[in-house]
């Protein structure tokens, strides 16, 4: 019963993201498909699944919560705000770095492999983005050794 709530409330959220995406527009075209794009694409996602928890066959959606799963989901979301959160002052590779670290750690990961991983994802993404893909994304603390 949790999850058959869970899943109409997130269906609605992605509704009403959805229409809030809808109106994003670009001062300049510097996309071919504009920004709204990628949130559109992640909400449709995401409401398929609400959808599909919603409506799906048999009493698996009677289950009871786990609650370690439940602690562990609101801590990736945690991370991510802070993701969010620090983007821009930090900038991408030291942000990306941080959580990718954390959340390695949070499901089960060593912390030397968790790190690695966390440094190789920032930096190999910010190559990726900036200079293959021509994203202009924020260099934060790193901004003084551009110069």
């Amino acid at each position: 019963m949790y999850v058959r709530i869970f899943a109409a409330v997130w269906l609605l959220v992605c509704a009403f993201l959805a229409v809030v995406a809808w109106g994003f527009q670009a001062p300049f075209s510097y996309d071919p498909v504009g920004p709204r794009a990628y949130p559109l694409l992640l909400l449709f996602l995401m409401a398929t699944a609400a959808a599909w928890l919603l409506y799906k066959p048999g009493d698996a959606g009677n289950r009871p919560i786990s609650w370690p799963l439940a602690r562990k989901v609101t801590l990736c979301v945690l991370a991510l705000a802070a993701y969010a959160l620090l983007f821009e002052p930090l900038g991408f590779v030291l942000s990306t770095a941080l959580v990718g670290f954390s959340l390695g750690l949070l499901f089960n990961g060593r912390p030397i492999p968790s790190l690695v991983s966390g440094v190789l994802m920032g930096v190999l993404l910010y190559g990726l983005f900036d200079y293959l893909l021509d994203v202009p994304l924020p260099l934060g603390v790193f901004g003084l050794l551009e110069n």
